[in-house]
C-alpha cells in the first residue's frame, strides 16, 4: 500500500467511509478531517481561546471521568457506521490506549467547543447526529463574546433535552454521567483583553 497522503482527497472516486479516511489520509495535529455521508469534512485549527478551553475543561473533566471509572480523550477519532467524528470532548466507557479510533458505540458524552465559524455545525449538526446514533449525553460550550457558557443535555426519546447549563459567574454543576461543578468564567484562565479605545482615553487623561 502506498504511504497515506492527503494527495487521496483528489485522487479516490469513490464515496468516503471512516475506514478508508483512517487507512488512506495520514495523521495530522492541523486541520481536523472527518467524514459525513460519504464526504471528507475538514475544518482548519481552531482559535486560542477554543484551545485554551479544550485543555483546561479536559483537565478538570478527565479527573472527574476517571473517579467514575471512564475515560475521556480530546479529538479522538470515532466511527459511527460509515462516518467519522472528531468531537473536542470524548467520555468513553472503555480506554482507548494503542487504538486509531474507537466505536461511538463506547461514547457516554461527547462534547463540542463552538467554533464562532461553525456555530450551525456545533449547536444543530453534532448534537443531532450523536443522538441520532444514541449517544446518552452532549455537553456543549460556547464563548460568544470569551463569556463562556456551558450545557449538558441527556438523550430522551431520541432527542437531546437540558439537563444542566450555567453562563459565566455561576455555577455549572452535572449528576450524570458523573460528578463536576465548575464557574465557566474559570475555563478562558485569563482576563479578557484590554478594550485599546479605553487604554487610549485613559492615557489622555494622565
Amino acid at each position: 500500500m502506498p504511504p497515506r497522503s492527503f494527495d487521496a482527497l483528489s485522487r479516490r472516486g469513490d464515496a468516503w467511509t471512516a475506514s478508508a479516511a483512517l487507512d488512506l489520509l495520514p495523521e495530522n495535529s492541523g486541520p481536523r478531517v472527518e467524514v459525513l455521508r460519504g464526504c471528507v469534512v475538514i475544518t482548519p485549527g481552531s482559535e486560542l481561546d477554543r484551545r485554551t478551553v479544550q485543555r483546561e475543561l479536559g483537565y478538570l473533566l478527565k479527573q472527574a471521568a476517571r473517579r467514575a471509572k471512564l475515560w475521556l480523550y480530546h479529538e479522538v477519532n470515532v466511527v459511527s457506521n460509515d462516518d467519522l467524528f472528531i468531537p473536542d470532548i470524548a467520555v468513553l466507557r472503555v480506554p482507548g490506549g494503542g487504538r486509531m479510533a474507537m466505536s461511538i458505540g463506547h461514547a457516554v458524552l461527547l462534547g463540542e467547543i463552538v467554533s464562532p465559524g461553525n456555530r450551525r455545525k456545533d449547536v444543530i449538526d453534532r448534537p443531532r447526529e450523536y443522538a441520532a446514533v444514541g449517544v446518552p449525553f452532549f455537553l456543549r460550550v460556547d464563548l460568544r463574546n470569551r463569556v463562556p457558557t456551558m450545557a449538558l443535555f441527556e438523550l430522551a426519546d431520541g432527542e437531546y433535552r437540558p439537563l444542566a447549563t450555567a453562563a459565566a459567574g455561576s455555577t455549572f454543576a452535572m449528576r450524570e454521567p458523573f460528578e463536576f461543578s465548575i464557574d465557566p468564567d474559570d475555563l478562558l484562565g485569563e482576563e479578557a483583553a484590554p478594550d485599546p479605545t479605553t487604554t487610549e482615553s485613559a492615557d489622555d487623561q494622565a
